[in-house]
């Protein structure tokens, strides 16, 4: 299946997807853990920022990471082996439009910032139910960078925004699909879809999320995309800059900051 990363795979943004993973590890994953036993399938583990999180969690489940990149692979086993050396987990390079694994293998699937980046994530859902038992469940995380609200307000803030937003519409993705989940999963087949908001919000009175959210995973996103989004003539250099410089006044103090994350349970509707 096309996907298009516009973040890229770059050492930085490795680094970007673990502090946001580990930033983020209560709000995003309170309420997931597998049973002992139960075959669980991360579907697009990229670097393993989330799978640590799973595996400390879940730690008797039967876990299969995939991802389509050989190198994402080499770094997530890498990474799991150095937060928790005795999981068990087995790593598999696979296309998630052409996983090779045998109907209803799995009792459950988990998905985490992987469908924004694809060009017809319905299907995708739609194909994943293939390897999920009957009544076995999707959890499915995503963001939606339309939710970014700030303080101070920035125009020249939201256009370097609205620049990644559209980069990744014209590679095929959706920056803003977490408003969309449940009538995805709904489209695909899944049933009791449940989908709640999991809510950030930083000021000087949580400093970790100041540093952790704010500066090193919303704004370093926005900025590694500054050489394409001038390649595209979507900004000049000057007002690029000035939405960076607006972005980083957020975190600073009197600022603040709020995103919006969408969370899904779903069950199979085979």
């Amino acid at each position: 299946m096309d996907t298009a990363y516009v973040h890229g795979y770059s050492a930085g943004e490795a680094r970007r997807l673990s502090d946001q993973a580990d930033t983020l590890a209560t709000l995003l994953h309170a309420g997931t853990a597998f049973p002992a036993g139960s075959r669980v399938l991360e579907v697009g583990c990229g670097v393993g920022a989330q799978t640590v999180h799973l595996v400390t969690a879940s730690p008797h489940a039967r876990l299969v990471a995939v991802d389509i990149s050989a190198d994402s692979l080499a770094q997530a086993q890498a990474r799991v082996a150095a937060h928790a050396p005795d999981a068990q987990v087995r790593w598999r390079q696979a296309d998630l439009a052409d996983l090779p694994f045998a109907d209803a293998s799995f009792d459950h699937l988990f998905v985490c910032f992987v469908l924004e980046h694809l060009a017809d994530p319905e299907r995708a859902l739609a194909g994943l139910r293939r390897v999920l038992r009957p009544g076995g469940t999707i959890t499915v995380i995503e963001g939606d960078h339309g939710s970014a609200i700030f303080h101070p307000d920035s125009a020249h803030a939201r256009a370097a925004i609205d620049c990644l937003v559209r980069l990744q519409a014209a590679a095929g993705g959706d920056a803003l699909l977490g408003r969309r989940l449940q009538p995805l999963l709904a489209a695909a087949g899944y049933r009791d879809v449940v989908v709640r908001p999991r809510t950030v919000y930083a000021d000087r009175t949580r400093p970790a999320l100041v540093e952790g959210f704010t500066r090193n995973t919303f704004t370093a996103m926005v900025e590694s995309v500054r050489d394409e989004a001038l390649a595209a003539g979507l900004t000049t250099p000057a007002d690029w800059d000035q939405g960076i410089a607006d972005l980083r006044r957020t975190a600073a103090d009197g600022g603040t900051f709020h995103y919006t994350f969408f969370k899904a349970l779903a069950v199979s509707g085979r």
